[in-house]
């Protein structure tokens, strides 16, 4: 009898449940963006959150929203600039939460080169690698040196932008990222400069977001993941270099110079409270777009993104 009991005390505090699986479709390959994640993973967060999170990289950067829209996965990184835009056209999304909080694109040109002031490339060459938002993000930041975007050729340089400055075919990029571009050229003994486009003229706002289907998503979920991230966020902040172990322990190929360069300057822009929403900044960027014509008219803040933690 006494062999059944503890039998049975086994099998009661065994645990009932199988965790929930979720689906994240990350924005590019694995790099220090996605940092509080693979620590969420590494750490057990996500299990304590009874979630087993299957974290995909896409073949095709501009895949990720479209399958959340198409009900093929829970959530995806997206960019806020891009949400307004994929709103806009009717897919639905919303951001339910953010990574990166800051932005990190910029208008990149050499160190020691003649652009000393945007004002100086009037007349030049600027390499992109997306058009739409880019060129609304060059209309800002020219315009307060009353240099029109008309005023300079937009070469498209498909994603190789500090290569392509390196080598003199533009005098700048737009769309470089300061935590990744920055270091890439000072491995490579060319430093470069960045006019942030945030000081620039260009409204303040997220970078990396998470995207969900409001129709399809499950809050709780969602709810838990964002948890997760969060206590993995405060792991990284206080631990600084034995998180840094832990993400490029996940992979050889994040384990280089660039990559934990690429980390220490990630580290301060990842976003402390991701569910936490700041509507003005959703608001005024909607209105930014509409005014450069790539909105037609604006939606309220509720049609683009939601505080799971308010509702």
């Amino acid at each position: 009898m006494k062999r059944l009991l503890m039998a049975a005390a086994f099998l009661t505090a065994t645990p009932a449940f199988a965790e929930d699986k979720m689906t994240l479709l990350l924005d590019w390959f694995v790099n220090p963006d996605h940092g509080p994640i693979l620590v969420a993973q590494e750490l057990g967060y996500f299990a304590d959150q009874g979630l087993d999170v299957e974290v995909i990289a896409p073949a095709d950067p501009a895949d990720p929203p479209k399958l959340v829209a198409a009900g093929k996965a829970d959530l995806a990184i997206s960019y806020q600039p891009s949400l307004h835009l994929q709103v806009s056209e009717g897919l639905p999304l919303k951001r339910v939460g953010t990574l990166v909080a800051t932005p990190l694109n910029c208008l990149l040109v050499l160190e020691d080169g003649p652009i000393k002031t945007p004002a100086d490339l009037k007349g030049g060459k600027i390499g992109f690698s997306v058009a739409g938002v880019e060129e609304a993000l060059l209309h800002a930041v020219l315009g307060k040196y009353d240099v029109s975007v008309d005023e300079v050729e937009l070469v498209n340089v498909n994603w190789s932008l500090s290569p392509s400055l390196m080598s003199g075919q533009v005098d700048a990029v737009i769309g470089a990222y300061r935590n990744f571009e920055l270091n890439q050229m000072e491995i490579e003994e060319v430093p470069g400069k960045c006019f942030f486009i945030e000081e620039e003229g260009v409204p303040t706002y997220d970078e990396l977001i998470y995207v969900a289907n409001p129709e399809t998503m499950d809050v709780d979920k969602v709810r838990r993941f964002l948890r997760a991230t969060e206590l993995a966020t405060q792991y990284i902040v206080n631990h600084p270099e034995k998180s840094w172990e832990i993400f490029a322990s996940t992979s050889p190929e994040l384990q280089d110079r660039l990559n934990e360069m690429a980390w220490v300057d990630t580290l301060p822009r990842f976003a402390l409270r991701p569910e936490a929403l700041d509507e003005g900044r959703y608001t005024r960027f909607e209105q930014f777009l509409a005014d450069a014509g790539l909105v037609d008219g604006t939606r309220p803040v509720a049609d683009l993104a939601i505080d799971l933690g308010a509702e």
